[in-house]
């Protein structure tokens, strides 16, 4: 009897532990079956979600998300703005060489990300943006001389961020800038460059001396007319005043006295013959 209970009792403890055991680990699945089904879309990204290798639906916003881990799962496709700085080589329309180094700044249309996760993959942006960037820079080069793409640098860079813009929106890929941050010629042109400055510069400041050389020659000129003028201004009222006197005198002998009067300045000459008052007639006895 006592045996008997006994090997119950055992198979009864037996038993129990199988089933704590079987519970134990019912729960430890349980929570990591929970804990994977968990999954989060970080801030800046959209949610991808996959169910047997298919793109299920939109992009997810951020966010906490539960899923069947055995058979979907999402990816985080970052959406963030990105800063690209590079360099690239093109010709001008002068066959001059040119190094231009760049900054672009774009992102993922947030809308679309589900369908360029679908199309080109997560590394859509060595897919997508390089070969447009590249293509409108060296096209828009080529309509410039090189020297004046120098002075025109700003007005070709708006240009090429107008057309990738339109460009790379095809493609679900959103510009928010481009600058072009330098440009480089090769040595044996940027020589030729100075020297021709040089040159212009030099020619600028001859024209300058030229004129005003030719302004102080004209400004003596108008000064030597002037003086001429005066001169034959000051001859004409000296003839017109002799005439008017000698007319003068013609009419009125007595003006001639009166003249002589004018200039005496009053002292008596020391030998006089005749009359020793001059100017003055005695009348005869």
């Amino acid at each position: 009897m006592n045996l008997s209970t006994n090997i119950v009792s055992a198979n009864f403890g037996r038993t129990s532990f199988v089933r704590i055991v079987v519970g134990i680990v019912i729960v430890v699945l349980t929570v990591l079956l929970f804990s994977c089904s968990m999954t989060t879309v970080d801030t800046g990204h959209r949610g991808v979600k996959i169910r047997f290798g298919e793109v299920i639906g939109e992009g997810l916003p951020e966010g906490l998300y539960f899923v069947n881990p055995l058979t979907t799962d999402i990816k985080n496709v970052d959406t963030r703005v990105l800063s690209w700085n590079a360099s690239t080589q093109a010709y001008t329309r002068d066959v001059q060489q040119a190094t231009m180094q760049f900054v672009l700044n774009y992102r993922l249309d947030p809308t679309k990300a589900h369908i360029v996760f679908q199309q080109v993959g997560s590394d859509w942006a060595s897919k997508l943006v390089g070969q447009v960037v590249f293509e409108e820079m060296k096209r828009e080069v080529g309509q410039h001389e090189a020297v004046d793409l120098i002075s025109q640098r700003d007005q070709a860079a708006r240009t090429i961020e107008k057309n990738i813009t339109g460009l790379l929106a095809r493609r679900n890929v959103i510009v928010t800038g481009f600058q072009l941050t330098n440009i480089d010629y090769t040595t044996e042109f940027e020589h030729a460059v100075e020297a021709k400055v040089s040159a212009q510069q030099n020619a600028i400041e001859e024209q300058n001396r030229t004129v005003q050389v030719r302004e102080k020659a004209n400004q003596q000129i108008e000064t030597a007319k002037g003086n001429a003028e005066s001169t034959i201004l000051n001859a004409k009222a000296e003839a017109e005043s002799i005439e008017i006197r000698a007319r003068a005198l013609e009419r009125n002998a007595k003006l001639v006295e009166w003249e002589a009067v004018q200039k005496w300045n009053g002292t008596l000459p020391q030998y006089m013959m005749g009359s020793s008052v001059p100017f003055i007639n005695l009348p005869a006895k």
